[in-house]
């Protein structure tokens, strides 16, 4: 009876581990990329793009020379898109550290579609830095 209770639990937890791999491990496309003096920070989603509504997404940074993950401590991540007339639609995304250095976590919400200008800050182990750039939302 011991043999077969161990094949059953031993399966179920391959089983279980093999879900969990397929639901961490999905497979990010670079949204954009932007690179500082010594910083290389890429903008990620499993479909390479965000679209109106709820988004979520992988904020990487990296060292520019090495290529290897650098902790940046404190990230924030705004977007704003300037409207003729009118006063600049805003959004603000949640961002919480991952497992390793250097990848955030995010969530951002968009109620239309447009060009989204993206500012990400940093301040923390790596220095203190900014950066901006240009996003389309389909």
């Amino acid at each position: 009876m011991k043999p077969f209770i161990i094949i059953v639990v031993c399966s179920v937890l391959l089983v279980v581990n093999g879900l969990m791999s397929c639901a961490w491990g999905a497979e990010f496309k670079p949204i954009a990329t932007q690179k500082t003096t010594d910083l290389v920070i890429t903008l990620l989603s499993e479909s390479g793009q965000w679209s109106q509504g709820k988004n979520t997404f992988v904020l990487e940074f990296r060292r520019a020379a090495t290529k290897q993950p650098v902790d940046v401590g404190t990230v924030t991540l705004t977007t704003n898109m300037p409207m003729p007339g009118m006063a600049p639609m805003v959004a603000g995304a949640t961002l919480e550290p991952d497992k390793g250095p250097g990848r955030y976590l995010g969530t951002i919400n968009f109620p239309d579609s447009g060009t989204r200008q993206v500012t990400i800050t940093w301040d923390g182990p790596a220095g203190k830095g900014s950066t901006r750039l240009s996003v389309p939302v389909r």
